[in-house]
């Protein structure tokens, strides 16, 4: 579902800069309507919604070490912990089932270690990709956020279900053509980010975290770095305070308080684009059915903490 601004004139709270101050809760009384993969995903595997949010619930619940480092991160890139929660909470209650311990994600990520993997579509690998003229533009984009998004940009405009110099793209988003050797949509470990998401946001990991940054002609190192629990939080981290600077800056909201916005904006991305599209509008950004259930658990999942 689209985050998509809302039509409330009303004026929240205002910071000394302008910046309008989200409210707290949910704008929708009602769920919003769960996709339908992800109800035939729950269906297949012989469990339900409320039974994958109490195994997440209570993962988080019984693992001192994971909260630990969950709180440690947040407090690394200056973010409430509840905005992490949030967002493992509603991944692994709607995409993924949880594991019962955290050593079972070390131990997944540990089964890809030195595989060999590219990224790239039939015979062109994505490094040989973006260096076709129509990118030259991006050349100049100083941070990898930057950099990917414009490369983004020009896949969607330029090649996404174009025939180009004899080859046929399909209309899909770029991750999923380029970024996804293993089949289109998957995602991985604790945090279930994307490759694409992983390179964009590799700069911000870098210089807050000290992880080797991440280069796409390195398949191997990008699945170990979403794979491996420890770097994992730490993208899922800056993935949140990305949304919450991109809707400070951009749209003049701050989000900060509602951690149904930035789960929101963690299960559908381009923070950017959606801060650009609110912007002006008045109203307010509005949660999706995954960043409903943080909100309508808000009270559950603080006590975690």
């Amino acid at each position: 579902m689209l985050l998509v601004a809302t039509t409330l004139l009303v004026s929240g709270p205002a910071l000394a800069d302008g910046v309008r101050v989200m409210p707290e809760g949910n704008h929708f009384q009602d769920q919003p309507n769960v996709p339908g993969a992800s109800v035939r995903r729950t269906k297949a595997g012989k469990t339900s919604f409320d039974a994958k949010y109490q195994k997440v619930r209570n993962l988080l619940a019984n693992d001192r070490k994971l909260m630990g480092k969950i709180k440690s991160t947040a407090r690394a890139y200056g973010i409430d912990p509840i905005h992490m929660i949030g967002a493992i909470v509603g991944e692994h209650t709607y995409n993924v089932d949880a594991y019962d311990r955290l050593q079972s994600y070390y131990v997944k990520a540990a089964a890809y270690a030195g595989d060999s993997f590219r990224f790239g579509y039939e015979d062109e690998t994505v490094a040989q990709f973006v260096a076709r003229p129509e990118f030259s533009k991006c050349t100049a984009r100083k941070s990898s956020y930057a950099l990917w998004s414009c490369r983004e940009g020009v896949w969607d405009s330029q090649f996404r279900g174009n025939n180009v110099g004899g080859v046929s793209y399909p209309n899909n988003r770029f991750s999923a053509v380029f970024f996804q050797p293993f089949f289109a949509g998957q995602t991985f470990g604790l945090g279930q980010i994307n490759p694409l998401t992983a390179l964009m946001l590799t700069d911000m990991v870098s210089r807050v975290s000290g992880y080797e940054r991440l280069d796409e002609n390195d398949a191997s190192a990008v699945y170990n770095a979403i794979m491996d629990p420890d770097q994992s939080l730490a993208y899922m981290a800056a993935s949140i305070r990305h949304s919450i600077d991109a809707y400070k800056s951009i749209a003049g909201v701050d989000i900060s308080n509602n951690p149904g916005i930035t789960a929101t904006l963690y299960n559908v991305g381009n923070p950017d684009q959606r801060a650009a599209a609110l912007k002006g509008k008045g109203g307010w950004p509005e949660e999706n059915y995954y960043g409903w259930l943080v909100n309508d658990k808000l009270a559950d999942l603080q006590g975690l903490l």
